[in-house]
């Protein structure tokens, strides 16, 4: 496994060539690239501005892992609109794009959220269909659609998600397991153990499930992660992609997040050999 580092812990200002040399330089191996309406890099990047961060990677020797968004939560494929499903697959389908130009193999998608005007049935017949649309540009440009587990009251369970991705039936349509974010209602040990080689990348948070909310997020080993357990895990399924942490930035001291973040992660990576 490699350790990785997400662009949002980043400021939002700091071009990503410039992001990618200080991740470098606190020593992570691989670099996940986000984008969205307002960055921090564009959703209507062009190929050569891509391309110009694809080369800055390659010239550090930094692998660019896979691109992050959030999209889905602006336009969830599970609504109930069919305008805004739409705007969901155009966004997703656009960061396959840039994914296939920055040469990583995964986009994090958020597929939507079930709520209050969204009927947990419908956002799942909603979801699939619309990943399913999204297979043909993912097999085409060899960047696999990674569905993350997120805080959206949608595909609660190892199984559903195990179950929603096979369904697709494509190896293009994979997960993106957030060990931090399972925390408060299942084991990342056995959702690792569950998912198995449908995991394509991972975001490696801790949490502690006494808070009960979003202050819950803790650093690595700081919170109600088993982490032995989840190593063991991890090795058992054979993973062998980057653990990419996922923070931001403490207040005063960005390289100080980053150097606490490397620290937890070579420790996992150590727990698992």
């Amino acid at each position: 496994m490699k350790t990785g580092i997400n662009q949002w812990v980043f400021p939002p200002g700091m071009p990503a060539q410039e992001a990618l040399k200080r991740a470098k330089d606190i020593g992570f191996e691989s670099f996940e690239v986000c984008v969205g309406d307002e960055g921090p890099v564009s959703l209507d990047a062009s190929q050569r501005d891509v391309r110009v961060i694809r080369h800055e990677a390659e010239k550090l020797g930094i692998e660019v892992s896979s691109v992050g968004s959030g999209m889905g939560w602006k336009y969830p494929m599970t609504s109930t609109d069919p305008t805004v499903r739409e705007k969901g697959k155009e966004a997703a389908a656009r960061t396959l794009q840039i994914a296939h130009w920055l040469g990583a193999d995964a986009v994090l998608v958020v597929p939507g959220v079930v709520d209050a005007d969204t009927p947990y049935d419908t956002a799942l017949e909603n979801a699939l269909t619309a990943i399913q649309d999204l297979i043909p540009a993912a097999e085409q440009l060899q960047v696999a659609i990674a569905v993350e587990n997120v805080w959206n009251k949608f595909l609660l369970s190892p199984t559903e998600m195990r179950d929603f991705i096979d369904q697709c039936e494509s190896e293009y349509v994979a997960a993106f397991f957030d060990i931090g974010n399972v925390l408060p209602y299942g084991y990342p040990e056995q959702w690792i153990r569950i998912l198995g080689r449908r995991i394509r990348k991972i975001h490696a948070k801790d949490f502690r499930v006494s808070a009960g909310n979003m202050d819950g997020f803790v650093m690595l080993m700081e919170g109600d992660a088993h982490w032995p357990a989840v190593a063991a895990a991890l090795k058992e399924v054979d993973y062998t992609g980057p653990l990419t942490a996922e923070y931001g930035a403490y207040r005063y001291s960005l390289d100080t997040t980053l150097r606490h973040c490397l620290t937890g992660l070579e420790a996992i990576i150590t727990m698992a050999k």
